[in-house]
């Protein structure tokens, strides 16, 4: 079964705007695809869920609660400083290794330069959905 990395930006997408994001984390949901992520992804998404979008402390930690009922969480032990204008994007890398995750997905333009990392792939949402469809 094919490992994802979330990034970031594709779990604050997916619960503020809906779209291809959702339909990414809908997959693991459903598990068509199995979800991988960290405490320093849960961190940032909490972050900017509270700072930018309103929600409050305690949605911030029931969402974190709801999504771990069907996402694997890893703890990253090698540490990586591979995006220097982005030090958080690098957070996303180190999770993608300590899953074997097939795929980061997002929508980030640091992170998608790189095209794979060690044997990770880096694509969009989209890019993802039309490789699980066939």
């Amino acid at each position: 079964m094919v490992k994802v990395v979330p990034d970031s930006n594709v779990w604050i997408s997916a619960f503020n705007f809906g779209g291809v994001p959702r339909r990414i984390i809908e997959l693991g949901v459903s598990g068509e695809v199995r979800l991988a992520t960290s405490d320093e992804i849960l961190a940032e998404v909490s972050r900017v869920q509270t700072d930018k979008f309103n929600w409050s402390p305690d949605r911030s930690k029931e969402w974190e609660g709801d999504i771990l009922a069907f996402t694997e969480k890893v703890q990253p032990v090698q540490r990586v400083d591979v995006i220097s204008a982005d030090p958080t994007d690098n957070r996303i890398l180190e999770c993608a290794v300590a899953a074997e995750a097939d795929y980061i997905v997002t929508g980030d333009k640091h992170l998608l330069r790189l095209l794979a990392f060690v044997n990770t792939q880096i694509i969009t949402p989209a890019d993802l959905l039309a490789r699980v469809r066939s």
